[in-house]
């Protein structure tokens, strides 16, 4: 599968549906090129974002809607089980079960779509290694041991995720899910480049068919570009600068043949619901226009580009969600209609 998506929608995760079934109603109805699974967080607690991935993971404990490693109990033994299975490319016990993942399960029982692709994601390992942390608090990213493990465990998730998915249409995304790189620089991260890269490289390796890396905010997107990323995808919408500055890498990015998922719906209530597509499309074509002038063909850009919202609309309310869903299928169709 080649990565000329024609400015085709998906989402990045997460919708505020309760029910599976309507979740995936609504994902059917919009988005039938390229639909992704729901990841329904106000289902249960188990199904953010961060737990969500971590079934399986040595010394985990999920208790009183809390996620951490405890470091005092003994995990030899599970260490030991992990990293055989881990050097043996067995991804077996590391998928996702229907507790954690209702809306996984219940998209793959969809029957009546014929889609180009379908979508799955998992939490990278930065954002899952600072998230969940050690008894004292602090992000097991940064333990010898455990850190060691985030990258490897997330690259058995991801191998899992596609493989299922491939059960129900041959042709997979995967993208990884980084809200965290938006702090990267800060204070409050403690990872140099370097590490960044090789965390995120080796949580991709584990995907054979194509890869993106998702990120909500401001971002050293020449960092994300140096892995095997085949698919980046920025917020659009309230920050049409942020890939922008990194322009020329872009261009080479995709002219090598990767693509642009832009975020270009809002992910509030407010302005969902304020939002129409003339604007949006208005908006989506100024920010586009950095890469056009580095000399990338308009055509081109079009053709490399996928619409999503601007991030996970699990904290929406049911309607604002559909309404978001309804605008990017919408501007999709008018772009791909004028330009195509």
């Amino acid at each position: 599968m080649d990565t000329k998506f024609n400015c085709l929608p998906t989402i990045i995760g997460s919708l505020p549906f309760k029910d599976p079934a309507k979740a995936c109603e609504v994902v059917a109805h919009y988005l039938k090129d390229i639909p992704a699974w729901p990841q329904l967080p106000r289902r249960t607690y188990v199904e953010n974002m961060f737990t969500q991935y971590t079934e399986g993971f040595p010394g985990i404990i999920v208790e009183n809607e809390k996620t951490y490693v405890d470091r005092r109990s003994d995990t030899t033994k599970a260490l030991e089980e992990f990293y055989t299975e881990y050097f043996a490319d067995d991804f077996s016990r590391y998928g996702i079960s229907d507790d954690y993942a209702a809306g996984l399960y219940k998209f793959l029982t969809l029957d009546k779509i014929k889609p180009r692709a379908v979508k799955g994601h998992v939490t990278g390992p930065v954002t899952l290694g600072l998230t969940i942390t050690d008894e004292t608090g602090k992000g097991i990213i940064y333990d010898d041991t455990f850190g060691d493990v985030v990258p490897k465990f997330l690259k058995l998730k991801a191998s899992w995720m596609e493989q299922t998915l491939r059960e129900m249409h041959r042709d997979t995304i995967i993208f990884i899910d980084e809200p965290s790189m938006s702090s990267f620089g800060s204070v409050g991260m403690q990872l140099t480049r370097e590490q960044v890269i090789n965390l995120l490289t080796e949580t991709l390796s584990g995907i054979k068919g194509l890869k993106g890396v998702h990120c909500c905010g401001n971002t050293d997107w020449s960092i994300i570009l140096e892995t095997l990323v085949d698919i980046v995808n920025c917020d659009t919408y309230d920050y049409p600068d942020s890939l922008a500055i990194y322009a020329e890498g872009v261009v080479k990015f995709i002219n090598k043949g990767g693509a642009v998922a832009w975020g270009i719906v809002p992910t509030t209530a407010e302005a969902i619901m304020k939002e129409s597509v003339p604007a949006l499309k208005d908006r989506w074509e100024e920010a586009i226009s950095p890469f056009t002038k580095k000399g990338l063909p308009f055509k081109t850009l079009i053709e490399h580009s996928l619409l999503t919202p601007a991030c996970g609309l699990g904290t929406v309310s049911e309607q604002a969600a559909e309404r978001a869903l309804q605008l990017v299928a919408d501007l999709s169709q008018t772009l791909r209609s004028k330009y195509l």
